[in-house]
């Protein structure tokens, strides 16, 4: 392919796009396990699984197939005349995206533990397009979310402007509502199209007791019928397991008595107040908050101090209860009385971003002991009109298994999520680290604040990428020349090991080939992400955004990987990736 630039009214360079050829280490490796031949046979290229990606359980069957599918793809008719691969067939099979990803696509933790033992991919205000104040609400984010593999649906029910029916929208905003109805058989039919595991709605209810019987009794259990799971007691001493709920869908939201008590006191809280997003991370800044608004979770989760218990008078309202696997809401009393733990009985708390930070400098080890056997929802500042999101680390460190966020919203927090859930084989559930379950002999829990020793490294190679002149225009980048590619890369994790490092600059060439290692050091490596980011040089402007990725470090295969990059809003690109090899050292 050949890109021409047009330098002034008569001149024009041409430029042809030439493909790189394989690092030293690639050939390094070929020749190593080929004994210095031309080909590699399968039993060779199985040896190389084996030593230097640290496939154990491979088999030579696995390497025969991989060089047929190689052949296949390469060439199309040499699979009938040769069973080996060339220098070149073998650095192509490494660039593969496809073949030799960097982690794996299939779910392989265990899955038998109670649901709070997992970080759960959680979206927050599921039904919104756009911003918080005047985007309409329809089923299209929450059938993109349920395809993304987000588990946990949060939906705004209201009585409709006839107060006979039900919609779902952003309340005391001028978002345009949608029917719950219409949203409940979206979930229906793209609940299971990611993940086998469970979808979990959460309802934020103003309702009346008249239409939370007809929501139970007619739209959700006619909607979900043997789907949907009811507990058999009213309140569950310990959540079923992921495994125990494949293709379940569970009710989380108050009784509806803490409805009542919580709706007779919302116009008290309901407080206007004017604040800014944190624009000094580490991750670049996010657009400043202009406008707040009160989230109704702060005041749904709280219980006002009035006490109006109408339950006994509405009989059909206990249908709506027993729909109830989860219950939320918390005991009056502060932050410390509503994290101690019942033995009893499991349930899930909601606190903004502000209010988990608090919690997290003064009852750090409160919130992981609560978060061990009971559920702990995160969710946006109402501050966050635009559907920017926060630092999802937070809420991870303290055990926290829903971290909500705007899935409608970008940036580099988003990206942040997407890459923790790329685990477990994508499937919406991934298992919390051991030292977030654990209870020492005299109660003790992990400490977040406590500073750990380095526990491992981790060893990053950027090769070469390849795939921006079939994804972009030649002109994209720059209206001159071909792009100026750097890569940056990081770890976003605990606060000690934050870090972000870059290439050099390759001028003017489409398959830049950086060959460059940087190292990190990882005292929490069971939550660290690795991030990845490739920028086009802009002398005069901004530089150009050109992929993303982030990955667990915990699910990095060892080895040499093609590593596919993806676009602001999260979205594969067809043909741009990265060659990058990853190494563990114990430290």
């Amino acid at each position: 392919m050949a890109g021409s630039y047009r330098m002034c009214v008569c001149f024009t360079r041409k430029f042809k796009v030439t493909e790189a050829g394989p690092p030293p280490d690639v050939k390094e490796a070929f020749f190593k396990y080929t004994d210095g031949g031309t080909h590699m046979s399968a039993e060779q290229l199985w040896r190389f699984l084996v030593e230097v990606q640290g496939d154990g359980d491979v088999s030579i069957a696995d390497a025969e197939k991989i060089v047929e599918q190689v052949l296949q793809k390469m060439h199309h008719i040499a699979k009938f005349t040769r069973h080996t691969l060339t220098l070149d067939d073998f650095h192509r099979y490494l660039f593969s995206a496809d073949l030799n990803p960097p982690i794996r696509d299939q779910v392989h933790q265990d899955m038998t533990k109670p649901l709070s033992h997992y970080f759960i991919y959680t979206g927050h205000n599921s039904y919104l397009t756009g911003n918080q104040l005047s985007s309409d609400c329809s089923d299209v984010p929450i059938m993109k979310a349920l395809k993304r593999g987000v588990r946990v649906i949060e939906l705004d029910i209201w009585p409709n402007s006839t107060k006979d029916n039900v919609d779902v929208l952003h309340g005391r905003t001028l978002t345009a509502p949608v029917e719950l109805i219409t949203c409940l058989k979206c979930i229906k039919e793209y609940a299971f199209s990611s993940s086998p595991y469970p979808v979990i709605i959460t309802l934020e209810d103003h309702l009346t007791p008249d239409l939370q019987v007809k929501v139970a009794q007619v739209m959700i259990t006619e909607t979900f019928g043997d789907m949907l799971y009811c507990p058999e007691c009213e309140c569950l001493e310990e959540l079923p397991s992921p495994e125990e709920l494949k293709y379940r869908i569970i009710i989380s939201t108050k009784p509806p008595k803490e409805y009542l008590k919580a709706e007779s006191g919302k116009d008290k809280g309901n407080k206007s107040q004017r604040e800014k997003d944190s624009d000094d991370d580490t991750w670049g800044k996010e657009p400043l908050d202009l406008v707040s608004d009160q989230e109704d979770g702060d005041v749904s989760d709280t219980d006002t101090s009035e006490d109006s218990d109408n339950e006994s008078q509405q009989p059909g309202v206990s249908a709506y209860k027993r729909l109830i696997a989860i219950h939320a809401g918390k005991p009056r009393g502060g932050l410390k009385e509503a994290l101690k733990v019942d033995p009893n009985k499991v349930r899930r708390l909601s606190l903004s971003e502000q209010a988990l930070e608090k919690a997290s400098e003064n009852h750090g080890t409160d919130v992981i002991r609560f978060t061990q056997k009971n559920v702990l929802r995160v969710y946006p500042k109402g501050t966050r009109f635009n559907s920017s999101n926060y630092k999802p680390l937070i809420g991870w460190t303290h055990g926290a298994q829903m971290v909500a966020f705007n899935m409608q919203g970008y940036g580099r927090f988003l990206w942040l999520m997407n890459g923790m859930f790329r685990s477990n084989g994508g499937c919406g559930f991934v298992k919390k680290p051991d030292f977030l379950m654990k209870v020492g002999p005299h109660g003790e829990v992990f400490n977040p604040r406590t500073k750990l020793p380095v526990k491992k490294s981790l060893k990053v190679k950027v090769y070469m990428g390849d795939g921006w002149h079939l994804d972009f225009k030649s002109t994209h980048f720059d209206l001159y020349s071909p792009p100026d590619f750097y890569t940056r890369v990081g770890i976003a994790g605990v606060p000690g090991d934050v870090i972000m490092k870059k290439t050099k600059i390759k001028e003017d060439n489409w398959t830049p080939v950086w060959d460059e290692e940087f190292t990190f050091q990882l005292t929490v490596p069971e939550l660290a992400l690795l991030r990845i980011e490739v920028h086009e040089y802009d002398m005069s402007e901004k530089d150009d955004f050109a992929g993303q990725t982030c990955l667990p470090v915990s699910e990095l295969i060892p080895g040499i990987h093609a590593v596919p990059l993806f676009d602001r809003k999260g979205e594969k690109l067809n043909s741009s990736r990265l060659l990058m090899r990853f190494e563990f050292v114990q430290d």
